[in-house]
């Protein structure tokens, strides 16, 4: 952990400052080709991991980093990777690059940037729980990121690193490519499964059907988020105690947050996990550069749309798992949204909540109904037709989805997406009742406030709207 780590940066604190893992090589012309990756140390991690380690050495790697997967629900790899039942063959790897949440792109630009590190962290991952086959899911709009690993995929093959005894040794994996059709419903992984297999991507029951020992083709399965597996080369090269002592005591390494929104300058930024505040990540120059004309935040989403928003008084909790899920909301994907002061509160919870209602795959009832009904109620206040009644009817639709509207969410569904459309209701309406009010009273919104669609760019020309 570096010693210049401070928990306010408001109190002129340094930010702390950690190796770029993931983001090296996003500034080189040809970081995402064979060449421009082998040029900077690309695939040693492979190499030394099947020449000189035993695939229970690289999982005890794994362990001992404690990496915690970077897709959402934050669960250690290596203590994931242990549920697979002993001895039983074939089991697959499913990697999860579909990447659908409202401001996340980190996942987009890794494997658009640095394709080849991924698929080193793929091969190293099957060497070490025994998997032949892999699966590389892609969101059916990435058409770049999907050029691009079909060519790495193509060079790596070439150059005997995918396939048949990879590096004149005994171990072979094959990695399939392959993309979806755009559905949100489809990160869920059990969904994901559902799709790979050729059926509607719709989630399947958790029990029995829990990936390590019911997967794909009802066999043992992982599925990986890509920042996850991207980070097996630096582990496996450097030891999984040295990319524990990066972040802090209970989230460790470096990671990749996206942030959007009223920022100065947004963009995908790799900080030291669990010691960066959101106020460091807002604020200081090497990264946000501060809200846009100096304006206050007003609210913030810290892990994706899903989440349960913050406010100012959250502004100096750490980038830590156990923190921010103890504060009421999680880090989640990774996908961090800012709103200045002069947000419309009213508009952007229906735009969030709109965007859960599409998505919605439609096989459970609370979800299918009850999220279109949020969406047309909050649609209804927006038009100047709201009633003072609607206010309490959103709560009553949303514990009807989530009951008890806390956090982590409860659910009368089989995935979290319901829950996912209550997030903003219980954020936005408990802290800015006030503005919903004026709306059913004025048919407008309250004095101050504007609706400015939350734009992220970077100069990495990553785009994401909410």
């Amino acid at each position: 952990m570096s010693d210049n780590t401070t928990a306010n940066y408001s109190l002129g604190g340094q930010v702390p400052t950690g190796p770029k893992i993931l983001t090296s090589r996003w500034e080189s012309a040809d970081g995402h080709t064979y060449d421009g990756y082998v040029r900077t140390g690309g695939y040693t991690a492979l190499r030394k991991a099947l020449t000189t380690m035993s695939p229970a050495q690289v999982h005890d790697e794994v362990k001992a980093s404690e990496m915690q997967g970077r897709g959402g629900a934050g669960f250690p790899a290596g203590t994931k990777w242990g549920f697979l039942p002993a001895d039983v063959h074939p089991r697959y790897l499913v990697i999860n690059g579909d990447e659908s949440e409202p401001g996340t792109y980190k996942d987009r630009l890794l494997m658009e940037k640095d394709p080849h590190q991924l698929i080193e962290g793929i091969i190293i991952a099957c060497y070490a729980f025994g998997a032949a086959q892999a699966f590389l899911y892609v969101r059916g709009e990435m058409a770049l990121a999907q050029e691009r690993l079909a060519q790495a995929l193509n060079d790596a093959y070439a150059n005997n690193l995918v396939g048949k005894r990879i590096c004149g040794t005994d171990f072979s994996v094959d990695i399939t490519l392959t993309w979806g059709a755009g559905a949100y419903i489809v990160g869920e992984e059990t969904a994901l499964i559902e799709s790979l297999e050729g059926e509607r991507g719709m989630p399947r029951l958790k029990p029995p059907f829990f990936p390590a020992s019911k997967g794909l083709y009802m066999q043992p399965t992982i599925v990986n988020n890509v920042e996850t597996l991207s980070n097996l080369p630096y582990i496996v090269n450097q030891g999984g105690t040295s990319f524990k002592d990066l972040g802090g005591a209970t989230s460790s390494g470096m990671r990749i947050f996206a942030v959007s929104g009223h920022v100065n300058k947004p963009g995908v930024f790799e900080v030291p996990n669990g010691i960066t505040t959101f106020r460091m990540l807002f604020e200081a120059p090497e990264y946000c550069g501060g809200v846009r004309s100096d304006r206050k935040v007003k609210a913030f989403i810290p892990g994706g749309a899903s989440a349960m928003w913050f406010f100012d008084e959250h502004l100096d909790l750490p980038l830590d798992k156990p923190t921010v899920d103890q504060a009421g909301s999680m880090l989640g994907s990774g996908a961090i949204v800012v709103m200045d002061e002069t947000t419309d509160m009213v508009k952007a919870c229906w735009r969030v909540v709109r965007f859960f209602a599409r998505e919605s795959c439609g096989k459970c009832t609370p979800c299918r109904e009850g999220t279109t009904w949020l969406e047309r109620i909050l649609h209804r206040i927006l038009t100047g037709n709201g009633r003072r009644e609607d206010l309490d009817l959103l709560f009553e639709v949303s514990e009807s989805i989530s009951p008890g509207l806390a956090w982590p969410p409860r659910q009368t569904t089989i995935c979290p997406l319901g829950p996912s459309a209550v997030s903003p209701i219980a954020s936005a309406v408990n802290r800015f009742r006030h503005e919903f009010e004026h709306y059913i009273e004025h048919g407008r919104a309250i004095a101050g406030v504007e609706y400015v669609p939350m734009h992220a760019g970077s100069s990495h020309g990553a785009h994401a709207h909410v």
